[in-house]
């Protein structure tokens, strides 16, 4: 079930609609190129503990570090092997542009079939497992509450 366009980021409405009017070649061609631009992972959480960071479920190794701002506003990281895995890094970074620097509740509205509306058509179904748990990985750090 397709969720309607209103309730999704905006950003994330245009990279839908961009992606359902591609075929596979050029929707692969296209994830390489969001691949590149995940943001590069910042220093202060190279030497962090990653056990809570990790998502066990993704057969890449992917660690995800939330950022809650002042503001409220939330901020993730990820630390994939784009050039090994351009398909996870692909993901995270478009979910990251459509929920960076937004609410909590932006990262609560991701519909639940997200990977499969960014990954249709293209035949990575072994990849959807570990995909959708970094989604809930999303929501899980987003849901939490805030430390005062």
């Amino acid at each position: 079930m397709q969720e309607t366009p209103d309730s999704l980021p905006p950003a994330l409405v245009r990279t839908l609609r961009q992606f359902r009017l591609l075929g596979r070649e050029d929707k692969m061609a296209a994830l390489l190129s969001w691949s590149k631009k995940l943001e590069p992972l910042p220093e202060r959480f190279a030497m962090l503990d990653r056990t809570e960071f990790t998502v066990p479920e993704c057969q890449t190794r992917v660690d995800i570090f939330p950022e809650r701002k002042d503001d409220g506003t939330m901020h993730f990281y990820a630390d994939v092997n784009a050039r090994q895995s351009p398909t996870v890094a692909a993901v995270l970074a478009i979910v990251f542009a459509a929920v960076n620097d937004q609410p909590a509740a932006i990262t609560l509205s991701l519909p639940s079939d997200i990977v499969r509306q960014l990954m249709s058509d293209i035949g990575l179904g072994a990849r959807e497992s570990g995909l959708n748990a970094m989604i809930a990985r999303l929501k899980r750090f987003a849901a939490l509450p805030t430390s005062s």
